[in-house]
């Protein structure tokens, strides 16, 4: 168990210190085997979280996304929160001026995350496989470029003021699949990684 974690840890740290180091655009998260996100990481990262545009934390545990999370990442284009156990957003989404895409696919929403239709940038957001039962998932509220259907991913076409659903997989050019995320390099763990991984420790971050 504490071997788990410890490479679980020493995952995170590494990947952390890699888009800080690297001033790359994107953190991957995923897999890891994160219950939370950990607070460790706005610090880790205060420097360069205005220029981090995507991230995934697709198959983790997280139960919820918390408000500083979205306040802090405010100009992400892409989010991926695929194969959690989430059931809603926080208000403070509806700041993400400039999302273009979300995966909550996987999770475990049982009505349409309301605060979604007050972000204007949005093209595609994908709800595939969720709780939502009986009701339209594609819904129009007082964004009126959504088009009422009942399919679970939904993206507006640029040309037309509604837009493409699909309830299963299609083409990529409707974006209704999920992107893969390559698989990872092994990578040698540098000292600076160490040293955020017992960071991390310390701040009390849970894994699964």
């Amino acid at each position: 168990m504490q071997k788990r974690m410890g490479e679980a840890v020493a995952r995170v740290a590494r990947k952390v210190n890699d888009t800080v180091e690297n001033k790359t655009d994107s953190l991957d998260l995923a897999n890891c085997k994160l219950m939370t996100f950990p607070v460790g990481i706005y610090k880790a990262m205060r420097t360069v979280t205005e220029g981090i545009h995507r991230i995934s934390l697709a198959n983790n545990e997280l139960k919820s996304l918390t408000s500083r999370f979205v306040t802090t990442f405010s100009q992400l284009r892409e989010l991926n929160l695929s194969g959690n156990y989430l059931h809603r957003l926080p208000e403070e989404v509806t700041s993400l001026l400039h999302l273009r895409a979300i995966n909550l696919s996987r999770n475990r929403f049982r009505r349409f995350p309301e605060p979604l239709a007050a972000v204007a940038t949005l093209e595609t957001i994908d709800l595939e496989e969720n709780e939502i039962a009986g009701e339209k998932r594609c819904r129009q509220r007082s964004w009126p470029p959504w088009h009422r259907c009942g399919a679970s991913t939904c993206r507006r076409t640029p040309s037309a003021p509604t837009c493409a659903c699909s309830s299963g997989p299609s083409s990529p050019s409707t974006c209704c699949c999920p992107r893969r995320s390559p698989s990872p390099k092994p990578e040698r763990v540098s000292g600076r990684a160490l040293a955020l991984g017992r960071s991390l420790l310390r701040c009390g971050v849970r894994f699964g």
